[in-house]
């Protein structure tokens, strides 16, 4: 028997490292040629390590969430043969990763039922105080208080409706409310009767992967790139009326249109009049690309977050061919199989929220 130990090969252009995602073997396993043993991240891909042997796994090296550099030793069998390491050499001092889960959320206690303060008479030197409770005011009627007393209840979390009023016609003064503090009353009423339980604790979630490198991205233009909306409407009766007649008149093997195939055909037919939209500025270079094709991002929503495959020469495309290749990748995207390629490059982005039914969306 001999020890194999699989590398991190280089999956992609000159890559220096890549990110763990996710194990597919633990020690112990056994694992076929070609069996997929770890996704890694790159750039913006994910790729699939496959053994290249058959074998025991031995060790696993790195968690999820952590960078493995190009040439670092990621999983180390137990093959037939002799294996590409050398008889006798010491195994490697690397253990086998414990699964990272986010830190459960510790329950909070059930609060135990408040006490209720009864409201009652309490007698003063040379004047007595009423106490109102809420059955004691007829329905529809509403505290007298001046705006300022209003406000203060407002602030001390305090419901008019349950102080008496000693001012004329029963208005609510400051001194009512300090007396209704007094008597334990302080914001104690309106919590008991909203049956509402405060809740603590935090869930940490950690960030790895294809989320995290979209955060950084985002980041990175947020800090870089100036931010500015513009809104304008347009009348879509009449593309309405030839998305519908395009749909009732289609071929079989033609997909059905909505609206987004002949946005993107409109942005570019209006791209050449403004070329400095599709471009990017390289600040380290001080220069401007404009580029000349239409590479289109298409924001997609995924069980793992927005991802943006690319529509790849927009220009070239008719309604029909737009739909379809945004139907291809954005299928790729939501099921983690698009490739470094399908993510990559695009000049210009669409996202398209019409199906949230809102009106305005920025950025």
């Amino acid at each position: 028997m001999g020890r194999y130990v699989f590398k991190l090969p280089d999956v992609g252009e000159g890559t220096a490292e890549a990110e763990i995602v996710a194990w597919h073997v633990k020690v112990g396993d056994a694992v076929g040629e070609d069996q997929n043993l770890v996704d890694v991240m790159t750039d913006k891909a994910t790729v699939e390590m496959t053994s290249p042997v058959s074998g025991k796994v031995l060790s696993i090296h790195g968690e999820p969430g952590q960078m493995a550099a190009v040439g670092s030793p990621l999983v180390e069998l137990e093959v037939e043969g002799e294996g590409n390491v050398k008889p006798g050499a010491a195994p490697m001092k690397t253990e086998a990763p414990k699964p990272v889960a986010p830190k459960p959320v510790e329950p909070t206690p059930k609060p135990k039922p408040a006490e209720v303060v009864p409201l009652h008479r309490t007698p003063e030197p040379q004047r007595e105080m009423r106490t109102l409770t809420p059955a004691m005011r007829k329905i529809g009627d509403k505290p007298v208080a001046s705006p300022a007393v209003r406000e203060r209840a407002h602030e001390l979390g305090i419901e008019l409706q349950y102080v008496a009023g000693s001012g004329p016609a029963g208005r609510i003064t400051h001194h009512d409310l300090d007396t209704y503090i007094e008597n334990g009353g302080r914001g104690a009423v309106a919590a008991r009767a909203s049956g509402y339980a405060p809740r603590d604790g935090i869930e940490e979630i950690k960030v790895i992967g294809l989320r995290r490198k979209i955060a950084e991205k985002m980041q990175d233009a947020k800090r870089r790139i100036p931010h500015f909306a513009y809104v304008e409407e347009i009348d879509m009766t009449e593309l309405e009326s030839l998305r519908a007649h395009l749909n009732k008149t289609k071929h079989k093997d033609q997909p059905k249109l909505n609206v987004l195939p002949f946005l993107m055909r409109a942005l570019v037919r209006t791209l050449p009049q403004y070329p400095q939209i599709n471009a990017r500025f390289d600040d380290d270079a001080g220069v401007v690309h404009r580029h000349a094709a239409v590479h289109i991002g298409i924001a997609t929503q995924t069980a793992n977050g927005l991802i943006v495959p690319v529509v790849k020469h927009a220009e070239a495309r008719d309604v029909w061919d737009s739909a379809l290749e945004v139907a291809r990748v954005a299928s790729l995207a939501r099921d983690n199989k698009a490739s470094k390629d399908d993510l990559t490059g695009s000049t210009i982005t669409i996202t398209s929220l019409g199906t949230l039914g809102g009106v305005v969306t920025t950025p």
